[in-house]
């Protein structure tokens, strides 16, 4: 084998992926390259995670902070879900995420944390109020 996992993981990819296609299975590292693919899955849950953290986030700014609304908020939540949507077009199988429990909570704590951190407030729901179908709405926005 060429280069070591460990040493570069660019290189070794590349090497990988050349082997795959020359159909050399044998001298493929195959546990280096299922960990890769898992790994693969993962940024996808974490990239759809950070983008609905920062979209609650402002939904809960919006709410909370009426007086301080403009149009950069207004930016920032189209431009979350559209990214979201898109994410969850390409690759349909993170909508489970939407209804995972455990990730939602992570998420919403994320989100309280980075609003309570750019508004100085502490008094946000325990839980998300909206559903994910009111979040990803277009049009919703909600009231103070």
């Amino acid at each position: 084998m060429g280069t070591p996992y460990e040493k570069d993981v660019v290189a070794w990819a590349m090497e990988q992926a050349a082997l795959l296609r020359a159909g050399k299975l044998s001298a493929i590292d195959i546990e280096h390259i299922a960990e890769e693919i898992e790994d693969v899955g993962k940024s996808e849950k974490r990239e759809l995670a950070s983008r609905m953290s920062v979209l609650l986030a402002h939904l809960l700014k919006w709410q909370h902070q009426p007086e301080r609304r403009g149009s950069s908020w207004t930016r920032t939540i189209k431009a979350q879900r559209s990214s979201i949507a898109v994410a969850l077009k390409q690759t349909p199988s993170l909508k489970a995420s939407l209804s995972d429990p455990d990730w939602l909570t992570v998420t919403w704590e994320d989100a309280v944390a980075k609003a309570g951190e750019e508004t100085g407030l502490g008094t946000f729901p325990e839980d998300c109020p909206w559903s994910m179908d009111q979040v990803l709405l277009v049009e919703f926005f909600p009231e103070a």
